[in-house]
């Protein structure tokens, strides 16, 4: 099972959505995903209808080691996604961890008891830093940060991500590597005049980078993203054709391009997922 966290200490950045929708497409590829909703506001909890709901969530998998699926997995509408709730809206599970002596170690030493049962964990997080964060980067083999093109993203980047994650180092110690850090380019306005400098910026910034790199894949402002969280679907299910006036890829194509960057193992799989017709 690969484990990926969506980070990032800034929010407004697309987490959420990224994560939503990279789960949508890969389940649609054949894939069986986990998505984990450990935001104190549940917004990747209630993007996918439920059909069958569970009591318990990411606090009683978290603080009581519950990791019974039965009790702790929520199905939704989309084959082959699933999900762990957030329940934990007074923030009791920060204060928890802060004093446990496996805090920022519970997730990674919880997850034995999916990998049998799912091919991919997609860990959507706070845009703050906060021992829950530390804790999925912990767990994780990638972590993936969306990052808009604008400068207060970019500044915010080198000191709270960046800096994070230079202070998980330590953990090197312990057997414990951090995870490689992979920035997608997210809600690209190609409009604006500073965006084109801002990426070029960014890319000659981590060009020399061993455990930082940014993802070639570029994820457009596009209405068809906040159209599919209306619609309770996955984006790639909105569009799949681009009108013969537009020379830019779908959203199915971008997304796809995405997916197989991330996981060029599943390549053969995710290259399948075209049966969904324009809606739009």
């Amino acid at each position: 099972m690969r484990v990926v966290s969506v980070v990032s200490t800034k929010g407004g950045v697309g987490k959420t959505t990224v994560a939503a929708n990279l789960g949508g497409l890969l389940a649609d590829a054949g894939l069986r995903v986990l998505l984990l909703d450990l935001d104190s506001q549940p917004t990747l909890s209630g993007y996918y209808a439920l059909k069958q709901k569970t009591d318990a969530g990411a606090y009683e998998f978290i603080a009581l080691n519950l990791t019974t699926l039965a009790e702790i997995v929520s199905k939704t509408v989309i084959h082959g996604l699933d999900l762990i709730l957030s329940n934990d809206d007074q923030g009791r599970l920060s204060t928890l961890l802060l004093h446990a002596p496996d805090g920022r170690l519970r997730l990674r030493n919880l997850l034995d008891n999916f990998r049998l049962h799912y091919d991919l964990l997609l860990i959507d997080t706070q845009g703050a830093r906060s021992v829950l964060l530390e804790m999925a980067i912990l767990a994780s083999d990638l972590a993936l940060s969306p990052i808009p093109p604008e400068m207060l993203a970019a500044r915010e980047l080198q000191r709270g991500t960046l800096k994070l994650l230079s202070e998980l180092e330590p953990f090197r110690l312990l057997g414990i590597t951090p995870p490689p850090l992979r920035l997608l380019l997210n809600q690209v306005n190609a409009i604006r005049v500073d965006t084109r400098m801002i990426i070029r910026g960014l890319r000659e910034t981590f060009a020399g980078a061993t455990n930082i790199s940014i993802l070639e894949t570029v994820v457009p402002d596009r209405v068809a993203y906040l159209n599919a969280a209306s619609l309770g679907i996955p984006a790639h299910r909105i569009k799949t054709r681009q009108p013969r006036e537009r020379h830019s890829p779908s959203t199915l194509e971008i997304m796809q391009t995405l997916a197989i960057e991330l996981f060029p193992e599943w390549r053969e799989a995710i290259s399948t997922v075209n049966r969904y017709t324009e809606t739009q």
